[in-house]
């Protein structure tokens, strides 16, 4: 299996040094939509979509003023994961499974895009995504980028362990290892995504957390921004801090077996996208 980094959507918010911790307090931040395009022998596999055609196309509709305002997109179309496969000589149709972190709006904005592909999800981040938002909700769904009708595969949190994760789901239908690991906390089923290519391990933890200095293995930390950003977004904080010192111990332990990644760290991807074969890891 290739494992294809690809960043679908750049985010540009006010302050790096409040939202990464790096650059200045009055220069804009980057931040990336980081997905993995798998290779299988089933077709092709998208572990989260990003920023899709519609939502460039219509960002106020798609994504909301108040998002576009705060983060600044880029909203290019060569971007987005339908161009970047077909630049890699695929079709929309190639794509036959996508696998998101969870269902915000700058995770799943690709789904229509693949309208054939099958998707797959925890019951409990479908569910808390489908109920009608109240005005004024805080967290990112956007009932407007699954009104295509995709075609959902809800699984129940259950499974096997994996260093030290427990109930872990297998995608059933893939001649490949790609895995569901239960992540809770900035949503209700959000979870990671965990793939096992010719490298060995890579752990896609969504938004578990934002910052690659929140997992450094021996002087972690969080940029004042994303901290405060991530404890009024989460739906559980404590839970959600379990889950990133487990990462963290799981960066301690296994770093040399897991590449461990979260979905905004420009610094995270760009370090994954130099790996073998311009960008394939």
């Amino acid at each position: 299996m290739r494992i294809h980094h690809l960043n679908c959507g750049t985010l540009c918010p006010s302050s790096a040094r409040f939202v990464t911790g790096d650059g200045g307090l009055f220069e804009r931040a980057r931040m990336v939509c980081h997905c993995l395009l798998l290779e299988t022998p089933r077709g092709l596999v998208l572990v989260d979509t990003g920023l899709g055609t519609r939502d460039v196309q219509d960002a106020k509709q798609r994504l909301g003023g108040r998002f576009v305002a705060r983060n600044a997109p880029r909203l290019e179309l060569a971007e987005t994961a339908l161009a970047q496969v077909e630049r890699l000589g695929f079709q929309r149709g190639d794509v036959r499974h996508i696998v998101p972190t969870h269902m915000d709006l700058d995770h799943i904005g690709g789904l229509a895009d693949f309208p054939e592909a099958q998707v797959h999800v925890f019951g409990d981040e479908h569910d808390a995504a489908l109920v009608p938002p109240k005005p004024g909700a805080m967290f990112g769904y956007r009932p407007v980028q699954w009104e295509h009708g995709p075609k959902w595969n809800r699984y129940a949190v259950d499974g096997e362990r994996w260093f030290g994760f427990e109930s872990v789901r297998v995608i059933p239908g893939l001649d490949a290892e790609v895995l569901l690991v239960p992540l809770a906390g900035h949503t209700a089923g959000h979870c990671g995504v965990a793939v096992k290519g010719p490298g060995g391990w890579v752990l896609h933890a969504g938004d578990a957390y934002f910052s690659h200095h929140e997992v450094d293995p021996v002087a972690p930390r969080s940029p004042w921004g994303v901290a405060l950003f991530q404890r009024l977004r989460s739906v559980d904080n404590a839970a959600r801090l379990a889950n990133q010192e487990r990462l963290r111990e799981l960066v301690r332990a296994h770093g040399h077996e897991v590449k461990v990644f979260s979905a905004h760290c420009a610094v995270e991807f760009e370090r994954l996208r130099g790996g073998p074969a311009h960008g394939a890891a």
